[in-house]
């Protein structure tokens, strides 16, 4: 509790000063880090080989996780205390308005807050009306209750209900300084630093439950000032408008947030994700439970390959999170100052796991590098940004639905923060990340700044012909290998008329995996035997409408390897999901399909007359 007479004498200034003291430990600590890590540990690793290098880069890793915990630690102390000089400013003037008033109306105001006032009125029954004390109450009921007492039975003495406002304004004033104190030093007294020089799992952990502490206490004041209802545009405005100083403050309190913000430059982003990457990894390793493992074992592979992942192309950390089934952003080459740009969409079965960074993230990689030896300024991006359906959800195009305003707001981030004049953008989806892209095609205006759009063992975007993709159809490109039974799956009507109305779900009912590929009991669909009938006359239709691959959609198909065949399959091996695996898992890797592989790089890289072309279907 705050009594009068502190929350009178509380010196907001110094608060103030302190706060600038921590942020310039923070600031200090960040400086050493990028320094030990861009500077120190970079060119070590590029001149000494042996034991003896790897050993000392291994203990200056120790040093710039010590630097990132201070930067981080500090960050939150001085977000905490500029947080409660701002909060208490409130109340501190309140209580000295109050004071004020009360000294003007020669009233005394005690240590608890009442208010004694003089004798003064008209007498009655020739006696001057009493003086008495006020006491305030904090409460609307408590000051309604007064107010009515005060209406039946009103107190003659025109003091009294002066008094009993100022009165009623101290108690306000102190019971909200107490409120605001008490959460503020809930969260400052879990800012204490452990013993030993190794910030573990466990530490940031720690570090992640301080930061939510100071996000309850602080988030009124300080995180009203990032622009997250703001379009792409205004954030980039108002990141570039921040001092390094308040940038440096704001990566280390709201790194979370920074990190996931379209329209923040993808070096401040990935700068953000890195610091935020420790602290969502401790979370999720003490919630404990399957999901939360799974999503950890998907963010400890993506910290290896930071690590030890290849130099070239550079990797950029653009998003991570834990919602849903896990989130992560990650480039291959700087999109903000590459000419050529792609953004991935995985398909069925992606989610935040071990195989995230091994397979789903090396497709980026691979394209990346592709298009680059085509011209070296080219990115290539994996954006998992919604939740794939996992199994059977694939027979909906909720999850795309859902899906597709957020990538199109990731879209317009690129275009926002890139510092070519006309970037070259290519919008790539993937199995059922394709349908993904047809569905962010639909949004009002399209997919910003796509220029080309790139769809991949496909079955059906959404709609029946190449022009309503936005591009134009001479900019959408299809990829359908002979043996990926993904893109003959049958119509919707196809599948029921197959079944006999034994249930669509059969269609695609076996888990897909992370290459997102069906099991389903529709036979001849998933084969290729007899795609036409009275469902479907043309024989061109696929799951989610005309196969892209189609003369009738009327895109670019580009060449790719058949992939393995599918031989000799009797009728209960047709619900194994590894059947045809490969050859809708292919496209983007050059060891097992370099053609398409290559396609694909030449027309991300804005070179589509390099691409080998197929008949269509």
């Amino acid at each position: 509790m705050v009594s009068l007479q502190e929350l009178k004498d509380l010196k907001l200034t110094e608060f103030v000063e302190a706060s600038k003291g921590w942020a310039d430990v923070s600031n200090r600590a960040y400086t050493s880090r990028k320094r030990v890590d861009h500077e120190v540990v970079a060119k070590l690793i590029d001149t000494q080989d042996g034991m003896a290098a790897m050993s000392a880069v291994y203990r200056l890793g120790r040093l710039s996780r010590n630097f990132h915990y201070i930067h981080t630690e500090c960050g939150l102390l001085q977000a905490s205390l500029s947080g409660l000089a701002q909060e208490m400013a409130a109340p501190q003037r309140r209580l000295l308005i109050a004071l004020a008033q009360a000294d003007h109306y020669k009233f005394t105001v005690h240590d608890d807050g009442s208010v004694s006032y003089p004798a003064a009125g008209e007498p009655i029954d020739g006696q001057q009306p009493q003086g008495n004390t006020a006491t305030g109450s904090d409460s609307f009921f408590g000051s309604a209750i007064k107010g009515s007492v005060a209406m039946i039975n009103p107190n003659p003495n025109p003091n009294a209900a002066k008094a009993q406002d100022i009165a009623d304004d101290i108690a306000s004033a102190l019971t909200e300084a107490g409120e605001i104190d008490a959460e503020y030093a809930a969260a400052v007294r879990r800012l204490k630093a452990e013993q030993g020089l190794e910030v573990t799992e466990s530490t940031w952990a720690d570090v992640s439950g301080d930061a939510k502490a100071v996000h309850g206490a602080a988030d009124d004041v300080l995180k009203d000032d990032i622009p997250t209802g703001g379009s792409p545009a205004e954030r980039k405005a108002w990141w570039d408008g921040l001092t390094e100083e308040e940038r440096i403050a704001y990566l280390a309190v709201y790194p979370d947030t920074v990190g996931n913000l379209d329209g923040i430059p993808a070096v401040a982003r990935d700068e953000a994700n890195r610091g935020y990457l420790p602290q969502l990894m401790g979370k999720l390793s003490e919630q404990g439970d399957e999901a939360s493992q799974t999503k950890l074992a998907g963010l400890r592979g993506i910290q290896q390959q930071m690590i030890s992942g290849p130099a070239e192309p550079p990797m950029f950390l653009l998003g991570i999170g834990d919602q849903g089934n896990g989130r992560a952003i990650v480039a291959y080459g700087n999109p903000d100052t590459s000419r050529n740009v792609s953004a991935y969409v995985p398909g069925l079965g992606t989610k935040l796991n071990g195989e995230f960074a091994t397979g789903t993230m090396k497709r980026a990689f691979d394209t990346a590098s592709g298009a680059r030896d085509i011209d070296p300024s080219s990115a290539s991006i994996v954006w998992l940004g919604y939740d794939a359906p996992q199994d059977v959800d694939v027979m909906s195009d909720s999850d795309a639905k859902r899906g597709a305003p957020a990538y199109n707001s990731f879209m317009s981030g690129l275009l926002a923060t890139n510092d070519n004049a006309d970037p070259h953008m290519t919008a790539i989806g993937h199995s059922y990340g394709s349908l993904t892209v047809g569905q962010a095609t639909q949004q009002p205006g399209g997919i910003p700044g796509a220029d080309d759009i790139i769809l991949v063992g496909s079955p059906g975007v959404g709609v029946d012909r190449a022009e309503d993709l936005g591009v134009g159809k001479q900019h959408v490109f299809v990829g359908a290998a002979d043996n990926d039974r993904v893109t003959k799956l049958p119509s919707k009507p196809e599948a029921g008329v197959i079944l006999g109305g034994a249930g669509a779900g059969a269609v695609a009912g076996a888990p897909l995996g992370p290459v997102g590929v069906v099991g389903g009991a529709a036979v001849g669909g998933l084969l290729g035997w007899g795609a036409s009938g009275a469902a479907d006359p043309g024989g061109d239709d696929v799951y989610f409408g005309r196969d892209p691959a189609s003369e009738a959609f009327g895109a670019n198909r580009f060449r790719t390897e058949p992939g393995p065949e599918v031989v000799d399959v009797e009728f209960p091996n047709v619900w194994d999901s590894t059947v045809g695996a490969e050859a809708h898992s292919n496209y983007f890797n050059p060891e097992k399909d370099q053609i398409s592989s290559d396609n694909i790089a030449a027309i991300v890289a804005g070179e589509p007359g390099k691409m080998i072309p197929e008949a269509r279907r």
